[in-house]
């Protein structure tokens, strides 16, 4: 069994105010957890702060976070998570691979003066790093696969697998720029099947139209990727900042509508929690 609850829902940047208070303003971050396994989290977005509230935290703290990319809607939140600025707290992020640098000299690039008064090795916690945009691995008693999703710059998507439950986690994902639902042969295989699956579903078409080339997909496009997937369970993701409650509602009847019978479909907002496996 594997339980999922979700801290972060929004893309691009976190939003507040009465419009958008139902589902939510924090960026990009998922716990995902096997019974009697520490922590995994599916990016450090702002929505990882309020992890902090949790009582079933191992302590010190100890986890793994598998982290989409670099952008700063999906690490902005590292710092300000309570757990990891305790001494012997320890926290191993998994990341795609960067290229000229190291994705450990990336992450401490991103928080060092002058953009961030701090220097990451200077907090408490212990970071190791994990780089890979390839890859089968165990974490205790779940099965993690990463694979390459097409975004701006190296970003990776993620499932995880324990006995009989699954979970797959696509938070940014470059639909087509003509407007085409194709879907690479490599994310068809790597989520065939799943549960649950979180997936990229920020634009509507004509906001695509407009914005065909800034790394995300349509609504439709989502479905698509979950109809091709035999996906039981499609969770609308990273939503769009400019996008109230209402919108969102809409999208997910909308979505449903094409789902039909084949699966269902939920839109993310902060503190939904879900099952994947349970009997």
């Amino acid at each position: 069994m594997l339980d999922i609850m979700f801290y972060g829902v929004r893309g691009s940047t976190p939003c507040s105010g009465s419009a958008t208070e139902g589902y939510g303003g924090n960026t990009s971050c998922v716990l995902v957890r096997a019974p009697g396994d520490l922590p995994i989290m599916c990016d450090l977005g702002t929505g990882l702060r309020y992890l902090d509230d949790r009582s079933d935290l191992p302590d010190p703290f100890r986890g793994t976070a598998l982290v989409s990319h670099l952008h700063w809607d999906h690490i902005q939140g590292l710092p300000f998570f309570g757990p990891i600025l305790k001494p012997g707290a320890e926290l191993m992020i998994v990341g795609p691979e960067q290229g000229s640098q190291s994705l450990a000299e990336e992450f401490r690039a991103g928080f060092s003066p002058p953009v961030f008064p701090v220097v990451l090795d200077d907090l408490p916690g212990t970071f190791r790093f994990h780089e890979t945009s390839d890859d089968r691995f165990e974490l205790e008693s779940a099965t993690v696969t990463v694979f390459p999703v097409t975004h701006v710059g190296p970003t990776n998507g993620y499932r995880i697998d324990c006995g009989e439950a699954s979970v797959a986690y696509i938070s940014d994902y470059q639909q087509p720029p003509d407007g085409s639902l194709d879907v690479s042969d490599r994310v068809i295989e790597a989520c065939r099947d799943v549960d649950v699956l979180i997936h990229d579903a920020q634009y509507s078409p004509a906001e695509f139209a407009v914005k065909s080339d800034w790394g995300h997909c349509t609504v439709e496009y989502a479905v698509e990727v979950a109809r091709r997937t035999g996906a039981r369970r499609l969770v609308l993701y990273h939503h769009d900042p400019a996008h109230d409650d209402r919108w969102i509602d809409d999208a997910r009847d909308m979505a449903a509508g094409l789902a039909g019978t084949a699966f269902d479909v939920l839109a993310a907002r902060e503190g939904l929690a879900l099952q994947s496996g349970a009997r």
